[in-house]
């Protein structure tokens, strides 16, 4: 029985130490040499903490096999790991970073001078400086860690988007990971030594499965590189170069690619499984994509970053009209979703209800923010037997006449857009108190269109290029708004509150 992630690397080390764990371009590296090198690091992360554990170590590096190696050495270390995305802006960072403390900071001589002034110098470690043929480790040391580790100890810390401008650190012990991943070898078909076209960045949670994957099946991960997703064909060439068997993707680059019809041109004989999530297949192009790979099985999956990776899954096994939607299925093996009505009671087949989940695919909550915890995951309302935690996700779901639960939207102001999970209110608050660039605002998105729409009163004649420019300042790039609709007035409903409901309509509108 697995108890941490390092058991499954362990077995597969003395399986196939030689064997590719990672291509990065013309680079790759080997399971035995991933693991020397990740212990490596372990020691002198776990001489620079003075042997903590249970403590965030942040990366801030770009997606390459430097960056998988601070991962497992941290995990080696018994603390949990929080990626940084390279390419957010330095004040979000620091909003991070001040929330979550971290114990010491992983970066390379790329991107060090970024930390000066907002954190500890002697709290960050560059893994340039590092010798690695010369750095010894003690295995007895790593070995005492690893038997103090339990399987609801803390694997990684994701940050995902929050209203009042600071992001929220959520929490994911070892045993959901096993849990998923045990469930994706025994459900879905994937075996040993895949070949696994990873695209997601660092801060994804699809990269920490690709990472399980990697430990747990033997799984090469082919790094596709930063940027190219304005390069779809070249993406694909990669996916065929290196003989790809198994990718999960958000869907926004797959509609592009059927959009440009490159299924046609580049075929993909290796690729079995294609996993997708994170936002909305329109089925038109989700047909294409099945249609052009017939021996390929396709699966949608569904789950805030709340729930370890994904907590349903639909295997695409009959044939579906382009206008409709692809369900998000049933339940993973240890889950149960219940979708509740407006009184907490369980909604009848095809009534809409707030999708709410239990089991151990739970996160253990937000890191430094028992305030935000506790407004969503809560007690369990039809169990007022005994404690039994549930996560509210606010999305709205139904089950239909086939027994598949179908999304149909957010309950409330937290949206998936580009695949990135983004609270509107952040965005807002950003923009109108940090920024101060408007006298107030709302912003609302347009699902049809996937735009980000911000409506806004200013007594400034601020064009949208500098509304733009300024926004880019303070946030990354998928949450700077596409649409920008200035307003005398902005609408409000009888308690004089903004009518966001009104706004929405208005962005479905030619404007």
């Amino acid at each position: 029985m697995q108890i941490n992630i390092l058991d499954y690397l362990n077995i597969t080390l003395d399986r196939m130490p030689d064997d590719i764990a990672i291509i990065n371009g013309e680079r790759k590296i080997s399971f035995s040499d991933l693991s020397e090198n990740a212990k490596k690091l372990s020691y002198i992360i776990s001489e620079k903490t003075h042997g903590i554990l249970h403590k965030p170590i942040a990366v801030f590096l770009d997606k390459q096999i430097e960056a998988i190696i601070a991962d497992i050495s941290i995990i080696y270390s018994g603390n949990p790991y929080m990626n940084l995305d390279a390419k957010t802006p330095i004040q979000r960072i620091s909003n991070i970073l001040e929330l979550i403390q971290p114990e010491l900071i992983i970066t390379n001589q790329k991107y060090i001078d970024r930390f000066d002034g907002i954190f500890a110098s002697d709290k960050i470690l560059n893994i340039d400086s590092i010798d690695f043929k010369n750095q010894t480790y003690s295995q007895d040391r790593i070995d005492t860690i690893a038997s103090k580790i339990i399987d609801t100890d803390p694997l990684c810390i994701i940050n995902t988007s929050g209203s009042t401008g600071v992001p929220k650190g959520v929490v994911l012990n070892h045993r959901s990971f096993i849990d998923f991943t045990e469930w994706a070898i025994n459900t879905t078909g994937i075996g040993e030594n895949e070949i696994i076209g990873s695209l997601s960045p660092l801060v994804f949670d699809i990269y920490s499965f690709e990472l399980c994957m990697m430990m747990a099946l033997g799984s090469t991960i082919m790094i596709i590189p930063d940027g190219l997703s304005a390069f779809p064909v070249r993406i694909l060439q990669l996916l065929q170069q290196y003989n790809v068997s198994y990718i999960f993707w958000v869907p926004t680059i797959m509609v592009n690619i059927a959009n440009m019809d490159l299924l046609s041109k580049i075929s993909l004989p290796s690729l079995k499984s294609v996993w997708f999530a994170g936002e909305v297949f329109p089925t038109k192009q989700f047909n294409y994509w099945r249609k052009s790979l017939e021996n390929s099985k396709f699966i949608n999956l569904y789950g805030p970053i709340e729930i370890t990776l994904d907590c349903t899954y639909y295997i695409v096994d009959r044939e579906l009209s382009d206008d409709e939607p692809i369900p998000i299925g049933v339940a993973c093996k240890n889950t149960e979703i219940l979708i509740l009505n407006d009184k907490n009671e369980l909604c009848d087949v095809n009534e809409e209800g707030e999708l709410c989940v239990r089991g151990s695919s739970l996160a253990m909550g937000y890191y430094n923010n028992p305030e935000k915890t506790a407004e969503v995951f809560v007690q369990n309302p039809l169990n007022t037997s005994y404690p039994e935690i549930i996560y509210r996700t606010g999305d709205i779901a139904l089950i239909n006449n086939r027994d598949e639960i179908l999304f149909k939207g957010r309950k409330d102001t937290l949206v998936k857009h580009s695949g990135y999970r983004i609270e509107l209110g952040e965005i807002e608050h950003v923009i109108i108190n940090t920024l101060k660039l408007v006298d107030n605002g709302c912003v609302v998105y347009n699902f049809e269109k996937k735009e980000i729409v911000f409506f806004y009163e200013s007594d400034k004649n601020i064009s949208v290029a500098d509304l733009r420019e300024h926004i880019g300042v303070a946030l990354p790039k998928y949450m700077i708004p596409t649409i920008y609709k200035k307003m005398d007035k902005l609408p409000r409903n009888t308690n004089g509150k903004i009518d966001r409901l009104r706004l929405k309509e208005l962005c479905y509108e030619d404007i």
